[in-house]
């Protein structure tokens, strides 16, 4: 919902820094993987509830995945490229409560389990509805530069990332927090299997 608001705001810094590393030889690729393997540090931390630890490699994770597309789109967008970016975005995004659940299973378990349960929901119509509108040529008119179409809902990428501040500030909510973004993201899921069956109907 708010990811074409926070676009605007950080797409201007985003792309010097791309134009820097571009320069430099660095490619979209490489951003895509060093930030998934930054990212993945944040599960270890979780497990040893070193959250401000496990918050910076979050956030470190979250820049690269702004910085891959804005190298992509100066050095060329590839389909390669948005499938490694898209496949390694919903790894991660599991990742998260994942480390929450190991943390604290007694208590984090069944609200990490329905949150990931709700991240299939969301990941699978939008990942289903790509593929149907790349297959008819349907085009998103707010994210023309993207390597597959983006269906919007009330859970998207900046409330993704909100959500996990949360979780590492205050991880004793971690449950409360868990099932009601989880609940949020059922709700994205539902409005999207209708918005795509009503549109590719």
């Amino acid at each position: 919902m708010l990811d074409k608001f926070s676009i605007k705001i950080i797409r201007p810094p985003l792309t010097k820094a791309a134009s820097v590393l571009s320069a430099r030889g660095v490619t979209a690729n490489q951003t895509t993987l060093v930030g998934f393997f930054i990212g993945c540090m944040a599960l270890p931390a979780l497990v040893f509830e070193q959250y401000q630890v496990a918050l910076c490699f979050i956030v470190i994770n979250r820049i690269c995945d702004g910085l891959d597309g804005a190298i992509a789109r100066i050095r060329g967008i590839t389909d390669a490229g948005g499938f490694l970016d898209i496949s390694l975005d919903f790894l991660f995004y599991s990742l998260v409560p994942f480390g929450f659940v190991l943390a604290n299973p007694e208590q984090n378990a069944v609200a990490g389990a329905f949150l990931i349960f709700a991240f299939i929901g969301t990941g699978s119509s939008f990942l289903a509805f790509a593929v149907m509108a790349g297959k008819r040529g349907i085009e998103n008119p707010i994210y023309k530069n993207k390597s597959l179409y983006y269906m919007s809902g009330l859970t998207e990428g900046t409330e993704t990332i909100a959500c996990f501040v949360l979780f590492c500030l205050l991880p004793q909510h971690f449950s409360l927090i868990a099932y009601l973004y989880g609940a949020a993201c059922w709700f994205t899921t539902s409005t999207r299997i209708w918005a795509g069956y009503k549109t590719l109907s």
